[in-house]
């Protein structure tokens, strides 16, 4: 029952940490990234003893990239945590101020989502994004992260919660499960927790989705994709396809599929094929495509792998890029509509007439020209960090930052007034925004 009177006693102390001054969350925030710096050698020794321990039970070298906790990440954090400390407060302002009457004055205004449970896989570093987020938000969090990692993770939390506490937010603005079964538990605090925010696999997120009567928000998976058009620079689109897929292979918004305008394939794809070969990229599509990157020959697997029509929804995660020809963008646009996830897709070309049609009709989250995929995060959109990536179009859509997080509620301040009033013809409305 630990998780469900925790989450009891946190949504009566959420009020209390959405009424915390930007001044006070900030001091945590900076607060945090003190302690975080400060016990930097011992979050990397938990996240070794965390890595053995994955490579022993033989977790897939992806999911090992994520699992990894070290100077880099740390330093990414704490920059991030930095970043969010200097952006405006997301909380009270007034988004709407309209007079209904004389003396009566209607008012919307920015206020904490409440109580947000976050279940992610692998990274550790989401840990520390997801809890400073929320406290500059004002928001109260449960995290519960990964078996894999959960020695970093604890001590992360542990951190994270003494820092924000000893700074004088609410001892119960943070909360960390550690059992799979607390996961189920938390599924059914639909009463207490106003909002899930699931990370990991597909197989994962549905789960989450189905199992439970609290709202959630995210994605389950990220199929994105490059179409290079006929008008494409090829000095920009080998590096940027390059870049999306190998940069960070295991992300969820790495390049996963690449579509090649029909009018420049026989030139394109040969050196692609090069330049993919040479980063140990293993490629797999349509007999088309494979004829052109292989010169003919498709037969040998390591060359090149023929793939069926219904296999293009495929999330990778690892040094594997499907490839297809089309006849333009408007083949790649149904293409990506069809099979992709709606989570990033980009166009690579030179002409403003194809690039705006691309950009108008691909229905994902994030939709870019001439860039990489691997854009799309939070700590690049400036936001400080993120939440996670929502392919909803409802409240929230792509990188969840600081905005996602909050909610609104509607303030009338009057003198007396009453509907009776107005509903008899005794007084009317005349709304006036103000």
């Amino acid at each position: 029952m630990k998780i469900r009177e925790e989450a009891r006693a946190m949504k009566l102390a959420a009020p209390k940490l959405a009424a915390s001054t930007q001044e006070q969350r900030n001091a945590a925030l900076a607060a945090v990234a003190a302690a975080l710096d400060a016990k930097r050698e011992e979050i990397f020794a938990a996240n070794h003893a965390d890595m053995d321990a994955a490579e022993l039970s033989g977790v897939s070298g992806a999911v090992m990239k994520r699992l990894k906790f070290d100077a880099g990440k740390l330093e990414d954090v704490i920059k991030g945590i930095h970043q969010l400390i200097t952006l405006p407060d997301p909380l009270g302002r007034i988004t709407l101020e309209r007079e209904l009457d004389e003396g009566l004055v209607l008012r919307r205004v920015t206020v904490p989502i409440g109580v947000i449970g976050v279940i992610f896989e692998a990274r550790p570093d989401a840990l520390v994004q997801i809890s400073t987020l929320c406290i500059k938000s004002g928001n109260c969090a449960i995290l519960k992260g990964g078996k894999e990692t959960a020695r970093t993770n604890r001590i992360l939390f542990e951190t994270i919660h003494t820092a924000a506490a000893e700074a004088g937010l609410p001892a119960e603005c943070l909360l960390q499960a550690e059992l799979h079964n607390e996961i189920d538990e938390l599924l059914s605090c639909d009463k207490d927790v106003d909002l899930l925010i699931p990370r990991g696999s597909n197989a994962f997120v549905q789960y989450i989705m189905n199992n439970t009567k609290i709202p959630v928000m995210g994605h389950a998976d990220g199929v994105c994709h490059i179409y290079v058009d006929q008008d494409a620079d090829e000095s920009i689109a080998i590096p940027v396809l390059l870049d999306a897929k190998t940069q960070y292979t295991a992300a969820c918004n790495a390049v996963e599929t690449i579509l090649v305008h029909r009018g420049i394939a026989e030139t394109f794809l040969p050196k692609l094929a090069a330049a993919f070969r040479e980063a140990g990229i293993r490629l797999r599509g349509t007999e088309e495509a494979g004829g052109l990157m292989t010169g003919g020959d498709t037969a040998a697997p390591e060359a090149f792998e023929i793939m069926q029509e219904d296999e293009f929804h495929r999330e990778y995660l690892e040094l594997i890029a499907s490839v297809r020809v089309v006849n333009g963008v408007e083949e790649a646009v149904e293409h990506i509509n069809r099979f992709g996830s709606h989570h990033t897709d980009a166009i690579i070309t030179d002409n403003d007439a194809a690039a705006s049609y691309f950009m108008q009709m691909v229905d994902s989250a994030g939709v870019y020209r001439n860039c990489s995929t691997r854009f799309a995060d939070g700590f690049r959109y400036g936001f400080g960090a993120e939440v996670g990536i929502s392919t909803s179009k409802l409240h929230a859509r792509g990188p969840v930052g600081l905005e996602g997080l909050v909610t609104y509620k509607y303030e009338i301040t009057g003198a007396g007034h009453i509907v009776g009033d107005y509903a008899s013809g005794r007084r009317q409305f005349h709304f006036r925004d103000l």
